[in-house]
């Protein structure tokens, strides 16, 4: 597997002077965004079909071991505030206890994998991330299996080619980053482009979803008084209202920004159901 090549050019890695090796460490993580930057199509695609299955009330299934497991969980749990996703559900090798402490031999259990999918009662409407820097992960390669054969859509990113997560997913992600600076440590250059895939790939599902007008976040949880600024910038902006009025539409909308938006031009609140959420074609209305 090339992510545990040994790299002669690194063989005197501790050698060298710290500068160096900082740089050298930061030359591998421009190849990381180089490599997701390799697989926008494939990216893009996946998001496409991930959309599609989820407008049928489904459910965003993370899985992952070790790093690879931490990004998804991540990369999951900031869905809510970001734009009010609470469909999630996660299988990490060892339980979420392992996002804190290393639980040893978990992403060997590929039973595991399996039962912890099985769990969740996985549907076609579903759609589950898989992550596996190797693409070997037995976990993970078990809930990727389990959840094929529920019929959920599956989309497959790890870093070494002709493995199979990727042959097994009906959507494989290649993020070719190669030998790590610190041999087989993959929290690094793979861990760095598996971070930007999952940003992007969960992004692009959400824009297609109609969780983003314009370049704003206007599914956003207003929970604290940041948010409500920003809310409030929002919803003006969009509205082209003054702050005080849309301040006072994000009230009477109960903190919902695309209500507050229809609320300050004076359109009934409801039009944001009868579009199916998207705002656009409400405010069209």
């Amino acid at each position: 597997m090339s992510t545990e090549w040994i790299s002669p050019r690194y063989a005197d890695l501790d050698l060298w002077p710290t500068h160096e090796a900082v740089a050298a460490m930061l030359e591998g993580q421009l190849a990381a965004a180089a490599a997701a930057h390799a697989q926008s199509r494939a990216i893009a695609d996946a998001a496409d079909a991930a959309a599609h299955r989820l407008r049928q009330d489904g459910r965003l299934i993370y899985a992952g071991a070790g790093t690879s497991g931490r990004l998804a969980v991540l990369d999951g749990v900031e869905l809510g505030p970001t734009f009010d996703w609470d469909r999630t559900v996660y299988a990490l090798a060892g339980g979420m206890g392992a996002l804190l402490d290393s639980v040893e031999g978990a992403e060997d259990d590929a039973a595991a994998g399996e039962a912890a999918i099985r769990e969740a009662s996985p549907t076609p409407a579903d759609v589950m991330i898989g992550v596996a820097a190797s693409g070997r992960t037995p976990f993970t390669l078990g809930a990727l299996r389990a959840a094929a054969a529920a019929g959920a859509l599956t989309i497959g990113l790890a870093s070494n080619a002709g493995t199979p997560l990727l042959a097994l997913a009906d959507h494989a992600i290649l993020l070719e980053t190669g030998p790590e600076v610190v041999a087989g440590s993959t929290r690094m250059k793979a861990g760095t482009a598996q971070k930007i895939a999952l940003n992007i790939l969960s992004t692009a599902i959400m824009l297609r979803l109609d969780r983003i007008h314009a370049g704003l976040m206007v599914d956003m949880r207003v929970s604290n008084a940041k948010l409500r600024v920003r809310a409030a910038t929002i919803v003006s902006k969009i509205a082209e209202t003054d702050l005080g009025t849309a301040e006072a539409a994000l009230v009477a909308s109960r903190g919902s920004i695309k209500r507050a938006v229809l609320i300050a031009r004076g359109i009934d609140e409801g039009a944001i159901e009868t579009a199916d959420g998207n705002l656009r074609q409400a405010l069209r209305r």
